[in-house]
């Protein structure tokens, strides 16, 4: 059963924000969907619209990017679907952790193996197939994707499209955990949800994906030069490095002066939409 909890006017649009329950997760979810003008049957432009989907980072929900990110201007604009998840299961029953950095917020887009966090921490699934195919059920959208994200969602981003060649047309991140089985933030995660082997973990490293890549999508990163966590937690030149050793094609944008913070996304949001919708336009 889906629930519809906001519908608000938004440049021409609507943003929306939905409950539904998730047979995978095993838990209801919420999700905001932003329709632009064109998914209207009245609009004169009209047509079934692509859609990007937004993977948020830690301790978010969907309300985050919908609220922060200024990014309904731009899809208005390009008539692009935003799909912008919750970040992890939730509710009564659902494992949890004391810390921001694991638990509920903070699901890191992977199927997790080990107990409590197996029974409901399905969050590839999830994103790859349920919700996808609950978004895509409506006549109004149609069936090219692009996927972007940031920090723990920029990682989900990125290991998601190098794992499913064909599914994406594009693919961006803000400041993503470009390495997490090789920074503090990955280490607690993967050993939590996939145990103790390494090995198991690079399946869910950008850095390590790269390597095998069936698909030369281009990713496109985007990371501010006063992030607080940039040396600690991000290492972008961990993906450039890797990157160059295969010759996977990679634009990686240093912004000098910008954080970690939604103010860095909203500044340069417009041109990560604007990527998406070239890549999203052609046949």
């Amino acid at each position: 059963m889906t629930q519809r909890l906001e519908h608000r006017a938004c440049f021409g649009g609507w943003q929306d924000v939905y409950r539904h329950r998730s047979e995978v997760l095993g838990c209801e979810m919420t999700v905001g969907v932003y329709f632009p003008p064109q998914a209207d049957p009245a609009h004169p432009r009209h047509a079934p619209c692509p859609v990007l989907y937004w993977l948020s980072g830690l301790t978010c929900n969907e309300q985050n990017f919908i609220t922060k990110a200024g990014a309904q201007r731009y899809a208005a604009e390009h008539g692009i679907v935003l799909v912008a998840p919750d970040t992890s299961p939730r509710g009564e029953g659902v494992a949890d952790a004391e810390g921001y950095d694991l638990g509920q917020g903070a699901g890191f887009y992977l199927n997790a193996t080990r107990e409590p966090w197996a029974r409901h921490y399905r969050m590839y699934d999830y994103i790859v197939d349920e919700l996808p195919a609950w978004v895509e059920a409506d006549p109004v959208v149609g069936d090219a994707r692009a996927i972007s994200g940031h920090s723990m969602g920029g990682h989900g981003a990125l290991t998601i499209a190098l794992k499913n060649p064909g599914r994406y047309r594009s693919v961006s991140a803000f400041a993503p955990i470009v390495a997490p089985s090789r920074v503090p933030w990955g280490e607690k995660a993967f050993a939590a949800y996939l145990g103790d082997d390494r090995e198991a973990w690079q399946a869910h490293d950008a850095t390590e994906l790269v390597r095998s890549a069936t698909e030369r999508l281009p990713l496109l990163v985007d990371q501010g030069g006063g992030d607080e966590f940039l040396d600690t937690q991000l290492r972008p030149q961990l993906l450039q490095a890797a990157c160059e050793a295969v010759g996977h094609p990679l634009q990686l944008r240093m912004r000098r002066g910008y954080d970690h913070s939604y103010y860095f996304i909203a500044s340069f949001i417009g041109e990560h939409i604007a990527h998406h919708a070239r890549a999203l336009a052609s046949s």
